[in-house]
């Protein structure tokens, strides 16, 4: 039985709201965006390096993943995210399979491997992104893929629901960060 309320709860699970596409009005809205990017590496590093290997062991919340699961997990989707990306840019409305993230979490290289490894990853891998976004024109963000979890999604809202993944997760972090009092 849980302690939270429902409101209580989905504020744990999505600390900074659900996920909303919005349409760009101007290529200087999606250039803040790209930037964005190569800042979401920082900010999760600067989260979870204190952390001790307990800490980081530690369920965001009843039921949830460890901050250590969190990591890996933005490494993994973060990889398939810039996958898929590649593909909606190079082939026609791709049909991107989905994975089963739950079984991901369970295998050893998230509960046992520490977690720089992935925080190396993700930045290295947003810089490549924020490398091919900024090479794009305008025609490029229109193209889609399908994704069996998500449906069709422009580049335009993928590029956008990547740094909403990100800094969801970031938020649950410091969200434990803070009920703890770490």
């Amino acid at each position: 039985m849980s302690e939270y309320t429902a409101d209580e709860l989905e504020h744990l699970r999505y600390p900074i709201g659900r996920f909303e596409a919005r349409v760009y009005l101007n290529a200087g809205e999606r250039n803040q965006d790209i930037q964005k990017i190569g800042g979401l590496a920082a900010v999760l590093k600067d989260a979870v390096l204190p952390l001790t290997p307990e800490q980081l062991n530690t369920p965001y919340r009843e039921g949830g993943w460890t901050v250590r699961q969190v990591v890996h997990h933005l490494a993994d989707t973060g990889m398939y995210a810039y996958l898929r990306f590649k593909k909606g840019l190079t082939e026609e409305l791709p049909q991107i399979p989905s994975y089963r993230q739950d079984l991901w979490a369970e295998q050893s290289d998230y509960t046992g491997e520490p977690v720089e490894s992935s925080l190396q990853l993700i930045d290295s891998l947003n810089r490549r992104f924020v490398t091919l976004l900024n090479s794009l024109q305008e025609a490029d963000f229109e193209r889609s893929f399908v994704s069996a979890g998500l449906g069709t999604l422009s580049l335009d809202a993928a590029t956008q629901r990547y740094i909403w993944h990100s800094n969801h997760h970031t938020a649950q972090i410091i969200s434990l960060i803070q009920r703890s009092g770490w």
